[in-house]
């Protein structure tokens, strides 16, 4: 169950989990599409804290985009992964998918550049449009860092308890659908 925590009264989560060993409290849940409060609690639902499982995976993935790569900014970093992804793809696609403005994409786009990572091509048929594809360098980059990423988390779950490994392994397919479907969000991003 969450809790919500402008009323105190508890709200039911589907599939929730409880993190071993620790207290329930209350979290805040700000999505417009969340239950009535006022709807009755699933009083064997566990309690989870919205606002602590919110911090702890900001906190982890913070963690996760310090590399050692210097000059990828986190905004910089997931475009080229997105330019990687889907391919080739129109700088309208790219902002709309990174939802960033037209006039930061083109900064970005050109530091990108510039470090040898992207490069512009030609839309055959069409002289003003041009589509943004991954360099082998840009490729090379990416997998570096995802492999500094996953190092780096695999250290961190050596610090843990068998029991708390389990706990991980049960939650892992809930927060693999929190990543990929945020509510208010339909891209999931």
């Amino acid at each position: 169950m969450v809790s919500n925590a402008s009323t105190a009264r508890p709200v039911t989560a589907a599939g929730a989990r409880p993190a071993t060993g620790q207290p329930a409290a209350t979290g805040t849940r700000t999505s417009p599409s969340s239950p009535d409060p006022a709807a009755p609690a699933d009083p064997a639902a566990p309690a989870i804290d919205v606002a602590r499982l919110r911090v702890a995976i900001a906190r982890l993935s913070r963690r996760l985009r310090k590399h050692e790569l210097a000059g990828l900014t986190p905004t910089k970093l997931s475009a080229l992964a997105t330019v990687w992804q889907a391919g080739p793809l129109r700088l309208g696609d790219l902002a709309a998918a990174e939802r960033i403005a037209p006039s930061t994409l083109t900064r970005l786009v050109s530091a990108l550049e510039e470090s040898g990572y992207v490069q512009r091509c030609a839309v055959p048929g069409d002289a003003r449009a041009s589509t943004l594809a991954i360099t082998p360098q840009g490729r090379e980059v990416l997998e570096r860092i995802r492999q500094e990423s996953t190092a780096l988390l695999h250290e961190s779950l050596l610090t843990l308890t068998e029991e708390q490994l389990t706990a991980l392994a049960v939650a892992l397919p809930a927060l693999e659908q929190l990543a990929e479907a945020i509510p208010g969000h339909p891209e999931g991003r």
